[in-house]
């Protein structure tokens, strides 16, 4: 058996979960950053979502640390793991032809790719790799690797490299990532060396580089396909094209393999995220993707360039936007309140400003509405005279049909028609089943937000003249009438009928509905 064998562990294993829940308890606001983090890329599952352009390079640096000279892997190793990722992420691996038939549609180019960095933190040119000699026999997933002063390497700036410490883990680890909202100076992935790229001290069965893709789609926010609640069935990767999974795989399964009455096909073993041996897994869900892409747009877009994509094959390469073939509905594994995350508009700059207080601050007292009904259905700016007062109310003058010809004939859901969309947010604390207490992962959303209504508002609010009874009648038609078309749009955007130009109109219609609630609570 030679030393490489030795040092291999025969059945994966991942400390990442470890290590987060080490963290939970540990770090000030590490909760608070992963739930800003989970928040994010449900939103990012829920609705329309688009991220980086293009595809993103991420400049890498390799922290060889190392006892023996075994430990001190070869330039050429640690080139052969960089060329697994840019394979694996961008979906360009041979083996992801593979996947069973039933599975093939979900597996999807994640548009990420590596390169070792070219430059160091001081501006000098690098070959992005550092080795540094240690005396300690082994590490484990304390983050002592990851500190001069305790035997290790110190990290590169985490906010522009990928930071990849390689050396020798005890216990059988393979190795362990940090979540996106953890601390700059642990901020990583850690690898065996024995599990690292496909040449030198790489062994079997995880010498085909599969242990850092699995790792740094963790570093991407990517938790194990099963959930991390044992071998249940109730956990959740907070991913919906992801079956739902009794646990973690071993070894090299027989497809299918099914649990958790996920049947006819089973679980998705040869997934990435899965803990089988690195020939079984090879590739990613547009879900996933879609998880991958939104931690590039919040908690690590600083990291990184944009380059093209290049020309792809779409036998081999899937979905030509794996971002819009995302499946949109919440996981079904989710906790009931997940999935009445409300239907928010498309988040174009409009919506950014949105003015979040529900319209339950309309005033109660009359005497502080505008007195008097617009002059007619098309709202013009100026106040009307009052000969010009029209003696029916003006809720008689909406259009009795939805104003666009593709709105479905349906009415809008029941939900959005009910109750302002804002106490749809979750407010019970989702719980993490790895840790205790759990972590909120939903917000209600901030409140003091001053939103300006954008071109083309459709009404005015500062009308003179009239009766109580016809402007109350005027208050309820205005917010009736918003309520309706804001859920048309809901509904159309759901059935996918919505183009760009539609989800402009949503903005400004949600605009124009909190616009109507702040000046009213005024």
């Amino acid at each position: 058996m030679t030393m490489a064998e030795a040092d291999q562990p025969s059945r994966r294993s991942c400390g990442t979960m470890a290590v987060h829940e080490r963290l939970l308890r540990t770090v000030d606001g590490y909760a608070d950053a992963r739930a800003a983090s989970e928040n994010h890329a449900l939103r990012a599952m829920a609705s329309p979502f688009v991220g980086r352009t293009g595809c993103t390079e991420i400049p890498t640096v390799v922290h060889v640390v190392y006892k023996t000279n075994a430990q001190n892997i070869s330039d050429a190793q640690i080139n052969s793991q960089i060329d697994v990722l840019n394979a694996d992420f961008r979906k360009k691996n041979a083996d992801v032809s593979s996947t069973p038939a039933a599975f093939m549609p979900l597996a999807s180019d994640a548009r990420v790719q590596f390169a070792l960095a070219k430059t160091d933190p001081a501006g000098k040119a690098t070959n992005g790799i550092t080795r540094t000699k240690t005396t300690k026999d082994n590490f484990s997933d304390d983050d002592s690797v990851k500190s001069a002063g305790s035997g290790g390497a110190d990290p590169w700036p985490s906010d522009k490299y990928l930071n990849i410490w390689v050396c020798q883990l005890g216990g059988g680890l393979l190795g362990y990532a940090q979540f996106p909202g953890g601390p700059a100076a642990t901020d990583g992935v850690v690898i065996l060396h024995t599990g690292f790229g496909t040449s030198g001290t790489a062994a079997a069965p995880f010498n085909l580089g599969r242990t850092t893709t699995h790792e740094v789609g963790h570093w991407l926010n990517l938790r194990h396909i099963w959930g991390d609640d044992g071998t249940g069935c109730a956990g959740t990767d907070f991913v919906a094209d992801t079956p739902n999974q009794g646990g973690p795989n071993f070894g090299v399964p027989t497809f299918p393999h099914v649990s958790c009455s996920n049947g006819p096909n089973g679980d998705l073993f040869m997934n990435y995220m899965d803990y089988v041996d690195d020939v079984a897994m090879f590739m990613f869900t547009a879900g996933q993707v879609t998880r991958m892409q939104a931690t590039l747009d919040s908690f690590r877009s600083a990291i990184g360039r944009t380059i093209p994509c290049g020309p792809k094959s779409p036998l081999k390469d899937g979905p030509k936007d794996p971002i819009k073939d995302t499946h949109k509905d919440p996981p079904k594994d989710l906790p009931k309140d997940i999935k009445e995350f409300p239907k928010d508009p498309p988040h174009k700059e409009p919506i950014k400003d949105i003015h979040k207080d529900p319209p339950k601050d309309l005033p109660k007292d009359i005497k502080e509405f505008p007195k008097d009904p617009p002059k007619d259905k098309d709202f013009p700016k100026d106040p009307p005279k009052d000969k010009d007062i029209p003696k029916d109310p003006p809720h008689k003058e909406f259009p009795k049909d939805p104003p666009h010809k593709e709105f479905p004939k349906d009415p809008p859901h029941k939900e959005f028609i009910k109750d302002p969309p804002q106490k749809e947010f979750i407010k019970e604390p989702v719980k993490d089943p790895i840790f205790d207490p759990p972590v909120k992962l939903f917000d209600p959303p901030p409140k003091g937000f001053d939103p300006q209504p954008g071109p083309g508002i459709p009404f005015v609010l500062a009308t003179p003249g009239g009766g109580a009874g016809g402007l109350r009648d005027h208050a309820a038609a205005l917010a009736s009438g918003f309520q309706t078309l804001l859920g048309h749009y809901s509904a159309l955007n759901e059935r996918g009928l919505l183009d760009d130009a539609g989800q402009a109109s949503w903005s400004e219609a949600a605009a124009a509905y909190q616009e109507l609630a702040r000046t009213m609570g005024a």
